[in-house]
């Protein structure tokens, strides 16, 4: 592959189409950048795996645009969620819900759950938007290294082996986001992260 490009606010289109041919393109978030593939993609998704030499049993959380793209991808939403959403959304929450079955099942891990989160960063939402689709975008490292921050970092693991980099300068949190299950009787903390479990557990019993 040729040297990755670095892309900026004005190459938004590009970034789209190069997604919807199935290439990966880094991502900035408001907590770490992220490498995305179209999440229904198989090739896309064993592309993705292969590069950040992850296990393919890992299953992989969604960057969506909001609730309503959350309902193309999954099923039996319980209200619980779009409490969340509408706190905490856009930003550092992924909830884990049952999947609709749109996504790849290299995506899923296999599993009958899909993780979803709306990024806090203004340049991944419209390339979301653009796209229309929900993008698999786990950490845009090797599994075994630090999460990037920058565009840089994610240049220095992947030159040449991605196809580009939108640069959105530096991720103002630096941690991954916190993990919520919603998908049994009561909500569980699988990843402690940008948003402290207990307040999302107590904002939820709070609401009744």
């Amino acid at each position: 592959m040729r040297k990755t490009i670095r892309y900026t606010m004005e190459d938004l289109s590009d970034i789209v189409a190069m997604l919807k041919k199935g290439g990966g393109v880094a991502l900035p978030t408001e907590t770490v950048y992220g490498l995305a593939v179209d999440g229904r993609n198989d090739a896309a998704m064993w592309w993705l795996f292969d590069v950040k030499k992850r296990s393919r049993e890992k299953a992989i959380s969604v960057l969506v645009s909001g609730m309503e793209m959350v309902e193309d991808y999954c099923q039996n939403i319980p209200q619980a969620a779009y409490r969340l959403a509408e706190k905490y959304w856009p930003g550092p929450l992924t909830m884990v819900l049952e999947d609709k079955g749109v996504v790849s099942t290299l995506t899923t891990g296999g599993t009958d759950t899909l993780g979803v989160r709306c990024p806090d960063h203004p340049m991944t939402l419209e390339v979301i938007r653009q796209a229309g689709f929900a993008l698999a975008a786990p950490s845009a490292n090797p599994s075994d290294q630090p999460s990037p921050k920058t565009a840089q970092e994610v240049l220095d693991y992947f030159d040449g082996r991605i196809e580009g980099v939108l640069d959105g300068g530096s991720c103002a949190m630096g941690v991954e986001s916190t993990v919520v299950d919603l998908t049994g009787e009561d909500p569980k903390i699988l990843r402690e992260g940008g948003i402290p479990g207990q307040e999302i557990l107590d904002f939820l019993k709070g609401q009744g």
